[in-house]
């Protein structure tokens, strides 16, 4: 009786107490900001969030949409004039002097490595005219980015009560920003010396402030490809960096922090995402994830625009099967080709939603589209095609008329 009290008590242990422990995630860590958040940066799902939709002054991590607007919109070589407003802003500055000429890329690595207010005035009013035309052009990128708590008014971050951004928004800025990779380069660069110009015969030297990418720093981190600080007395301190590790990409931000504690907060974060979720692949590009019917009939295969990804947690026992809705769009008089992006799907994982767009994997020509006028392309092919459905129409009329006359003809004959 003993030996069997003590088998059900073990087995009562086991079945409490070690199985739920093998699905469980570490309680992620503490940080002190008052907006953070930790994102895979392929899906974007968010894996830790604190307040991640509240908007805080975020000082010079406001840099990294001056960089992705630049990036987008210049080239490397391009050379910069330093007007006399970039030669006079505050804070922290490479000093410029008026009727200075860089090139862009020179220019980027004093925004990134040296935090150089003068160098983001300098780059704003290259892509714009003016900082204000460009806060303009920040603030549209940012909306179609998904940002919702954001709005710039300056380029550079110096405190505004107007500027603002939440630490979702800014990891949004950061997963478009990665795709760069002259990005890549530029902020993993532990110092830089900047060439001489027209207006500084001595070259300038730039230590890079993100202490995760110097070797031998105590907050070294070899996994991190990227990072921006930011602060002003008002702003307090922000950050944000971007990290890979085994194929997978995590993003963590932080605003307005008053303890100064982003850098080691952030590592903790970055090992709680990387510990505890893992990214794998469930559909490759072009692979089927669907089927559409139109009323003729025809089959239309939908397939993934692009690899899909999805994040769960380690060791994680949710079914694999997902559910899978695709948009309900009207195409039986539309004229497909392969390849086209058709339609849309979510996907759903347990509580995690995707969106993917999916194309066509066939071409469909419907010729009902060309008669009545639903196609929209004037192209030569288009014309083309009408051309020989009118030539085949009226041969089919003369041959059926020159039929019934060599009829009529033969039954005379015969007479």
């Amino acid at each position: 009786m003993r030996k069997f009290i003590i088998i059900l008590f073990t087995s009562f242990f086991l079945l409490f107490n070690i199985a739920p422990a093998v699905q469980a995630l570490i309680t992620p860590p503490v940080a002190s900001a008052d907006s953070v958040v930790l994102m895979d940066a392929t899906t974007g799902k968010i894996l830790y969030e604190k307040n991640k939709n509240s908007a805080y002054p975020p000082a010079s991590t406001t840099k990294i949409m001056t960089i992705l607007l630049v990036l987008e919109k210049c080239n490397l070589s391009d050379v910069v004039t330093v007007s006399k407003k970039a030669e006079m802003t505050d804070g922290s500055k490479i000093y410029l002097t008026e009727g200075e000429k860089l090139p862009v890329k020179e220019l980027l690595y004093g925004l990134i490595l040296a935090s150089a207010n003068d160098c983001a005035v300098a780059l704003a009013e290259h892509v714009s005219g003016t900082t204000e035309k460009f806060a303009v052009l920040m603030n549209a990128r940012a909306k179609s980015l998904g940002c919702k708590s954001t709005n710039f008014v300056n380029p550079n971050g110096l405190y505004n009560v107007n500027h603002k951004t939440s630490a979702y928004d800014l990891a949004l800025i950061m997963m478009e920003l990665t795709k760069h990779e002259e990005y890549k380069a530029m902020s993993t660069t532990p110092s830089y010396m900047m060439a001489p110009t027209n207006k500084s015969v001595e070259k300038r030297p730039l230590w890079n402030g993100n202490r995760l990418i110097h070797k031998g720093d105590s907050y070294y981190y070899p996994d991190c490809v990227g990072g921006k600080t930011g602060y002003t007395i008002q702003s307090q301190h922000s950050y944000i960096a971007v990290a890979t590790r085994n194929g997978q990409k995590l993003i963590v931000a932080l605003v307005h922090d008053s303890k100064k504690t982003f850098f080691p907060d952030s590592i903790k974060l970055l090992n709680y995402g990387f510990d505890n979720f893992e990214l794998s692949k469930y559909f490759n590009k072009d692979q089927e994830v669907s089927k559409l019917t139109l009323e003729d009939g025809t089959l239309i295969p939908l397939l993934a625009s692009k690899d899909f990804y999805v994040v769960k947690a380690k060791n994680s026992t949710e079914a694999e099967a997902p559910i899978i809705k695709t948009e309900q769009k009207d195409l039986n008089n539309s004229s497909i080709t392969k390849g086209d992006e058709i339609s849309k799907a979510t996907i759903t994982f347990g509580k995690d939603s995707y969106n993917l767009d999916l194309s066509s994997g066939i071409n469909h020509a419907n010729p009902l589209s060309l008669n009545n006028g639903l196609l929209k392309d004037d192209s030569k092919n288009s014309k083309n095609s009408l051309l020989l459905i009118n030539i085949i129409k009226y041969f089919a009329i003369f041959l059926a008329v020159l039929i019934v006359f060599l009829r009529l003809k033969h039954i005379k004959r015969n007479r």
